[in-house]
């Protein structure tokens, strides 16, 4: 469970802002998404290469 404890004083949003930035950095919604149905080990692979294949397309044109 997340505890944010608000300061004296402190703005109710920039409160809310800390909040979500370390929800987001404990991974749970994406944890809760990747359970939410089963994935198939040679999608997943497949999803990888891809993903790579992309970025070092990304990494070549930023080189020309």
């Amino acid at each position: 469970m997340l505890i944010i404890p608000i300061k004296d004083g402190e703005n109710i949003d920039r409160a809310l802002k800390r909040f979500k930035r370390k929800f987001d950095k404990t991974g749970t919604k994406k944890s809760l998404q990747t359970r939410k149905e089963f994935i198939k080990p040679s999608v997943k692979r497949r999803a990888e290469i891809q993903k790579a294949q992309y970025v070092q397309t990304l990494r070549d044109n930023e080189d020309i």
